[in-house]
């Protein structure tokens, strides 16, 4: 008799183990996936946090760069208020650093790295004095072509398609022609 039953016990245990380990491989798909999401969304917080501090610190050295005569920025700031703002921005890039050091690939490091060295240029132009067109113009140039490298870094290990639109030509003319 059991004998006869061995076939059906046999196909229980087997349907069993395959029913197991098809629901266990989901579970662990499911996990990793949603694992991965967790993270990405991290990135891109953390990457969006980083960006804005930099943008923060370059600002305020523009402001500063429009105290000491440069037109093409507006908004100027007193250079010895503006420094006190520049190192408190300074402070904050450097705790979100951290952050991107935690997260980030090598390639979205070594870019992140890149652009703050380039807004430090910056900030050295101004914290020196005179500075004249041709350097501020390349600096910031460099800052640019620096920035465009860490988005696309950042949008590629997000899983973003397509590079952001290039940060363009600076100086760029704050004023629009009106005339035609």
């Amino acid at each position: 008799m059991l004998l006869e039953q061995l076939p059906a016990l046999i196909g229980v245990v087997v349907g069993s183990a395959a029913s197991y380990a098809t629901q266990n491989l989901a579970e662990r798909r499911k996990w990793k996936r949603q694992r991965e999401e967790r993270w990405d969304e991290k990135r891109f917080e953390t990457y969006g946090r980083y960006a804005n501090a930099l943008k923060a610190q370059l600002r305020i050295a523009q402001r500063i760069g429009a105290a000491k005569g440069f037109t093409d920025v507006a908004d100027p700031v007193d250079p010895a208020e503006g420094l006190l703002l520049l190192a408190e921005a300074e402070s904050r890039r450097a705790e979100e650093w951290e952050s991107v050091l935690l997260v980030g690939d090598a390639a979205t490091i070594t870019a992140a790295r890149r652009w703050h060295e380039t807004i430090w240029t910056i900030e050295l132009l101004v914290r020196e004095g005179t500075v004249d067109d041709s350097k501020w113009t390349k600096a910031h140039r460099l800052a640019s072509a620096a920035r465009d490298a860490f988005y696309l870094s950042s949008r590629r290990e997000l899983g973003i398609a397509g590079a952001p639109p290039p940060s363009g030509d600076w100086p760029r003319p704050w004023r629009i022609d009106l005339t035609e």
